[in-house]
């Protein structure tokens, strides 16, 4: 794959585990409420900048985001089926699409060397560091 059919992968991935990650932060519930409920803010909102810049890289190279949220929910890795459940299960299932999403990255950053678009290798290993730790707070949660 290229680095293009990368970046629209990373597109798709990310708008749907941002929708789940913000999914789970509005409905969490439970003894720990307060902390999940930042924990995943924190999440979503990070998920949710990264939209915008994506499909700039994206335009940067000549090409277009996504136009369809059909297109978006059929091409992504990240499972796009309902999160519901327990505040372990909405934790556990965000942790795995950041599993999911990173290891996205980690693809988009060999190929993007490959290709000499370092800006967009320096971006995704940016990116993979900020999924790492968000994924270690979500283990550290989970205990």
């Amino acid at each position: 794959m290229t680095t293009q059919a990368h970046l629209e992968q990373v597109f798709c991935d990310n708008f749907v585990a941002y929708f789940r990650s913000h999914v789970a932060h509005v409905n969490i519930m439970g003894r720990n409420f307060h902390s999940d409920h930042e924990l995943l803010g924190g999440i979503y909102e990070d998920l949710q900048a990264q939209i915008d810049i994506i499909a700039e890289l994206l335009r940067s190279i000549g090409a277009f985001m996504p136009d369809s949220l059909d297109v978006v929910i059929e091409a992504s890795h990240v499972n796009a089926s309902a999160i519901t459940g327990s505040s372990e299960d909405l934790l556990a299932d965000v942790r795995n699409d950041l599993d999911q999403l990173k290891a996205c990255y980690e693809e988009l950053m060999v190929v993007a060397n490959d290709e000499k678009h370092e800006e967009i290798g320096n971006y995704a290993q940016d990116r993979i560091l900020a999924l790492a730790k968000f994924i270690w707070m979500l283990d550290s949660t989970l205990g």
